[in-house]
């Protein structure tokens, strides 16, 4: 999983275009730096931006309630770490019209006792449709924010945060996943103080003590 490139400093990126540095590698590292949040994403996840789109479009024609959810979602609202997986809700009563038209796109459909995931041959993306009940009422507090130049209905920051903590102590999850929505709900915690009191305790505690030993 590789990050996006942010706010970069001009002596950080002179030294990596330095060939003395980098040496052939100077052109890859303009070339990237160089690159949209949208274009990175198509690359990553070897065309993962179109099936974003194709699904986005199903999503609008069929016209569920639905919102996004998971590591997208919570690149809304925190510094990005780009995903292979791209998890939504969908209105129980609809979810079965929406994973037929997928379907009929081409996607494949694999079910599982909580998803339906959807995904194209040759594509790493991961479309996951979440079928965990307890979801269903982010729906209705979700927001419209921009993702990857489609503006979609977000699930709202604390539902976020309470989906991440599900998941996070789900011992039916591997550990590479927990541990990852571990760090997403530290990335968040971070950077909204006011939010850390949805958190687990052993989580504040974590960042409490970091905030002490941190330089003001």
């Amino acid at each position: 999983m590789r990050e996006a490139p942010n706010l970069v400093e001009r002596d950080e990126i002179l030294a990596l275009l330095d060939p003395k540095t980098c040496g052939g590698k100077a052109g890859v590292v303009f070339f990237w730096l160089s690159m949209t949040a949208e274009e990175i994403f198509e690359s990553v996840t070897n065309g993962g931006r179109s099936d974003f789109a194709e699904v986005v479009s199903i999503l609008a024609k069929a016209d569920p309630g639905w919102c996004l959810i998971g590591g997208l979602a919570v690149n809304c609202y925190v510094s990005p770490v780009y995903t292979v997986d791209a998890d939504f809700v969908v209105v129980s009563a609809m979810i079965e019209v929406v994973v037929a038209m997928l379907a009929a796109k081409g996607f494949q459909i694999r079910r599982f006792e909580f998803s339906v995931n959807a995904q194209r041959p040759g594509s790493d993306l991961v479309i996951q449709f979440t079928t965990d009940q307890r979801y269903q009422a982010f729906i209705q507090r979700a927001e419209p924010r921009e993702v990857l130049g489609h503006k979609i209905p977000v699930a709202a920051l604390p539902d976020i945060i309470q989906g991440k903590i599900w998941a996070w102590e789900d011992p039916r999850r591997r550990l590479s996943k927990r541990t990852k929505d571990q760090a997403d709900l530290v990335r968040i915690g971070e950077q909204y103080p006011d939010l850390r009191p949805l958190l687990p305790p052993s989580l504040r505690k974590q960042l409490e003590s970091q905030d002490f030993w941190l330089e003001p």
